[in-house]
C-alpha cells in the first residue's frame, strides 16, 4: 500500500510563499516511489463555512453537501496530513480557517458521540504538518495560528506530538519565498524527514 499524503494549499492567492514552501515539501516526499501525493487547493475546493447548527452531534456527518463531502473521506484516509497557509492580519488565513472549522464533524464523532475518527490500527501513527508564512518580521507572528491547527489536527487523530511545523517570516510580496536564505532546504529535509517517520510507523 502507498503511503498517502493529502495536502491542503491554504491561501486565497494561488503559487503564493506558503504554497511554495507546501510545494518543496510535497517534491521531497514524491521522491519516494512508494510515497502518494495528493494536494488540494481550498480556493477550488467549493467547502463552505460551518454553519454552527451542531446537527453533526445527532447525526456523525454535516448537513451541507460541499466539496468537503470529498475532503472529509480523503482526510480519514491519509497517512500524513500537510496544512500550509498564510498569516492574514495575525491569524491563519480564511480559507484554511473553514477548513478547520468543518473539522468539528470530527470532533462531534470523537468527543460527543465517542466514536472512531480511523480504525483503532491507525490512532497514533498519522503525521502532520503546518507550514505558514508572513510578511511580518515578529517573532510571534504565528502565535494566534497554532492552537486553530493543533485542535484541527486532534480532531482527526493526529496527536500535538506528531505535528511537524516550518514558519517563515519575513516573506511579504509573492515570490519573497524564493530569496529565503534556508526555507526550501528546511522545507525539502522536513518532507525526507517525515516520510522517513511514517515508514517506521507502517512498518509491520
Amino acid at each position: 500500500m502507498p503511503i498517502k499524503v493529502l495536502a491542503f494549499a491554504g491561501s486565497p492567492r494561488r503559487n503564493g510563499n506558503s504554497e511554495t514552501l507546501l510545494d518543496w515539501v510535497l517534491a521531497a516526499m514524491a521522491q519516494d516511489p512508494g510515497v502518494m501525493v495528493e494536494k488540494i487547493a481550498l480556493t477550488e475546493a467549493d467547502i463552505n463555512p460551518c454553519k454552527g447548527c451542531n446537527a453533526c452531534q445527532k447525526l456523525n456527518r454535516c448537513v451541507q453537501r460541499d466539496g468537503m463531502d470529498i475532503v472529509h473521506d480523503k482526510i480519514i484516509e491519509a497517512d500524513i496530513i500537510v496544512l500550509a497557509a498564510p498569516i492574514f492580519c495575525m491569524g491563519i488565513a480564511a480559507q484554511a480557517k473553514v477548513l478547520i472549522d468543518r473539522a468539528q464533524v470530527f470532533t462531534s464523532r470523537k468527543y460527543v458521540l465517542k466514536l472512531p475518527v480511523v480504525p483503532a490500527e491507525r490512532k497514533g501513527k498519522r503525521l502532520g504538518i503546518f507550514l505558514s508564512t508572513a510578511g511580518q518580521n515578529w517573532s510571534y507572528v504565528f502565535d494566534a495560528a497554532i492552537p486553530s491547527v493543533k485542535c484541527f489536527f486532534a480532531v482527526i487523530e493526529v496527536k500535538n506530538r506528531d505535528i511537524n511545523y516550518l514558519m517563515v517570516n519575513n516573506v511579504d510580496e509573492k515570490g519573497a519565498i524564493l530569496n529565503h536564505p534556508t526555507a526550501k532546504t528546511d522545507a525539502e529535509k522536513l518532507g525526507a524527514t517525515v516520510i522517513a517517520e511514517i515508514k517506521k510507523r507502517l512498518s509491520p
